[in-house]
């Protein structure tokens, strides 16, 4: 008779929704893979602050086994406003460093709460919370970084970093392209990056971030990627031959571990989906996450770049369009196009059968989404590692449209000339019929990544639960 182990996993999301959705996802598959292998049995701990603390309750409301414990976020932070504890609430993403600096001082409540914990077999927990990685190495706990980026972007940036490709003096300017040596077929500008990492002078506190970021990775045990290996081989690959660097796991895409949602009323807009399903008419997805920051210069644009592409779209935005258009867009746009301004189940969107493509920031999470229920997108990056995300799902695998801005550089203009072109490029084009060939290719490989007992991605989770739970066996308890 086979003997059964009991293992507790704790988890540690950075505070921004984008980065606490997939790993509260990871903790449903540990879960799921229990149930699947019943030897093995978990406790999952998920740590917050308080005002997170009511969204993940709710996320995880089909999971009551979850354990959520909330540490108290420090007040009085330079430039934070009082009751800020995640990103989406705060006045500009230029505060993202003090912000996530002062998550350090959660350190002391953390540790103290580990004290008084069941063993913890290991730990995830987010790169952006580097100092977890001293609370792990006290405790003697084996502990995983989660990025939430794909295995892509971090090759790329990597390489990019290795050859100093635009830290040297007389670099090439932000637009220019540069051929990656690691990569050569891929070509990538100065404006692809985060400044921190690129310039040194621009940007000293935030490198000194990065910095003790990669500092506190290279002491971790590997890192966990949201992300799965047939979708991006060459590049899982080259991260896990660089001699320097953790292993990396691909344990997704971890939005399939989803449960079906609770039959309930249809909103407004799937009512509206339903017509056009009906009509025959195909609908472009519109929306941009919760942290990209749009003009109202830029924002009339996208709306009349819309209005000229004559094709049916569902918009969500948290901005009050009318207020900035006035109320004869609405009318002109009353048949063809609807705006939200509530929280949408934005998987329940994609998965609309009238919806054909998905006009996005390409924020890892939502690219992903996109490409496990067979969307083809239109790629806008704005910030972080999106314009890198935007460049794998056009050039590297082909499930996509790339809109450019009017001076080449990220956070440049996009005219609604250009916004249109690209619109109907996609949902009417030549381009986009192949980008919904190949994605419709992916999103069969996506889902058998993750099939039981035999998926690249289930695979890769039973390799970690046998090394890093036999790693803390031999290590002994929490001290």
């Amino acid at each position: 008779m086979a003997v059964s182990t009991h293992h507790h996993v704790v988890l540690f999301p950075y505070m921004s929704k984008g980065h606490i959705i997939p790993l509260l996802q990871f903790g449903r598959l540990l879960l799921r893979h229990h149930r699947k292998e019943p030897t093995i049995s978990f406790t999952v701990t998920v740590f917050t602050t308080p005002k997170n603390q009511p969204f993940i309750s709710d996320f995880l409301s089909d999971t009551p086994e979850i354990k959520v414990i909330s540490l108290p976020f420090p007040e009085n932070i330079t430039g934070i406003p009082p009751g800020v504890e995640s990103t989406d609430k705060l006045p500009s993403m230029s505060l993202f460093v003090p912000f996530t600096r002062a998550t350090k001082l959660l350190q002391p409540f953390f540790e103290e709460t580990l004290k008084n914990l069941p063993q913890v077999s290991f730990m995830v927990s987010d790169g952006f919370l580097w100092w977890t990685s001293e609370s792990a190495a006290k405790f003697k706990i084996p502990r995983l970084v989660f990025y939430g980026m794909n295995s892509y972007s971090a090759a790329v940036s990597i390489a990019v970093f290795k050859h100093k490709l635009f830290t040297e003096p007389g670099t090439k300017s932000d637009t220019e392209p540069v051929t990656v040596p690691d990569f050569p077929w891929i070509r990538v500008k100065k404006c692809d990056f985060d400044h921190g990492t690129t310039d040194p002078k621009e940007s000293g506190a935030a490198l000194e971030l990065t910095m003790d970021q990669i500092m506190s990775n290279n002491t971790s045990l590997g890192f966990l990627v949201n992300s799965f290996y047939e979708l991006e081989s060459t590049f899982v690959d080259y991260n896990n031959n660089s001699y320097d660097r953790p292993k990396s796991w691909c344990v997704g895409p971890l939005c399939l571990t989803d449960p079906p949602k609770p039959r309930r009323a249809k909103p407004a807009w799937i009512h509206w989906l339903d017509r056009k399903r009906e009509e025959g008419r195909p609908v472009l997805y519109v929306a941009f996450g919760t942290q990209a920051e749009i003009s109202d210069k830029q924002l009339m644009e996208l709306a009349l770049g819309l209005e000229d592409s004559k094709v049916n779209f569902l918009w969500v935005t948290r901005k009050d369009v009318e207020e900035i258009l006035g109320e004869g867009f609405h009318d002109r746009i009353r048949e063809s196009g609807m705006i939200v301004r509530d929280w949408v189940d934005q998987w329940e969107i994609l998965s609309h059968e009238s919806v054909k493509g998905f006009l996005s920031h390409c924020g890892w999470n939502s690219a992903q989404e996109s490409i496990c229920v067979g969307v083809p997108l239109l790629a806008w990056p704005m910030m972080a590692e999106q314009p890198l995300n935007a460049k794998m799902v056009v050039e590297e695998i082909k499930v996509g449209v790339r809109v450019e801005t009017e001076d080449g550089s990220v956070k440049g203009f996009v005219t609604r000339e250009e916004l249109s072109r690209k619109i109907k490029e996609l949902m009417e084009g030549e381009t986009g019929k192949t980008a919904r060939k190949n994605v419709k290719e992916y999103s069969k490989m996506a889902k058998a990544a993750l099939v039981e007992g035999t998926g690249s991605s289930w695979k890769n989770l039973d390799l970690i639960l046998k090394d890093l739970c036999k790693s803390r066996d031999s290590n002994g308890a929490n001290e």
